[in-house]
């Protein structure tokens, strides 16, 4: 814990450096960053738009979640799903996400639907290989166990295939939600009416620096609180079988 508060009063420091010699046009300093962050918070605005973002990370974080789970625990264990899924897995891994996001408003119009949907089909690839991957190195011995005991599918599936697919989950999640925020925030900026992306475009159009890296800053704390509250104790959680190195 010290030595992340020394990394980050450097971080700090450096920044206010930098911005003594790029000027507070181009680089505003910590402390004018940090009054425009306050003010935003007063107003209310400053929650308005995060509560916003946040709302369609989780959206579009859980639907991405939830289909890449089913979907790669299909072509892990479906040679033939496997084959005729794949292609379509690596049409969508290297198409840009931005093309994703503008035919989904184009298709859909500016809609949070389209929004939501174009973020999520972003993740949806990383998610899939992920727990393909995982669904491949499921011990045979112990699905020969269950059928010699001869488990029900809901069974098996919570006592047999969970437990060894909760790493990749973890990693698939983790993964995931940083991808996720960031499209969120390019969805914003090109065709909502809020949220972060929204102001951070908005900002960029009046090149007002301080309040890019206000808004910045704002959601990166929130993603890392998430991350410190909800991604690591679950990846702790789900990895807690395995043997700790001394």
């Amino acid at each position: 814990m010290i030595i992340r508060l020394v990394s980050l009063g450097l971080f700090v420091m450096v920044w206010a450096f930098a911005s003594t010699l790029a000027g507070p046009r181009m680089l505003p300093s910590p402390a004018i960053v940090l009054d425009t962050l306050v003010s935003e918070a007063r107003t209310g605005v400053l929650f308005l738009h995060l509560g916003a973002t946040l709302a369609r990370v989780v959206a579009s974080f859980v639907i991405a979640m939830v289909l890449g789970c089913a979907l790669g625990l299909l072509m892990g264990r479906s040679r033939l799903a496997d084959r005729l899924t794949d292609p379509w897995l690596v049409v969508l891994l290297n198409l840009p996400a931005l093309v994703i996001i503008v035919l989904a408003y184009i298709w859909a119009g500016l809609t949070e639907t389209a929004a939501i949907a174009a973020v999520a089909l972003n993740k949806l690839p990383n998610a899939t290989v992920t727990l393909r991957e995982g669904a491949r190195a499921l011990d045979r011995q112990l699905d020969e166990m269950a059928q010699v005991f001869q488990m029900t599918f809901w069974t098996r599936l919570r006592h047999v295939i969970v437990p060894q697919l909760g790493p990749y989950v973890a990693v698939a999640s983790r993964s995931g939600l940083s991808l996720v925020w960031k499209i969120v925030l390019i969805v914003e900026l090109l065709g909502r009416p809020n949220g972060v992306g929204f102001e951070i475009g908005t900002a960029f159009q009046l090149f007002d620096v301080t309040r890019i890296l206000a808004y910045a800053l704002a959601f990166v704390a929130v993603m890392l609180m998430v991350e410190m509250c909800l991604v690591q104790p679950f990846e702790r959680y789900v990895t807690r079988w395995r043997p700790r190195p001394a």
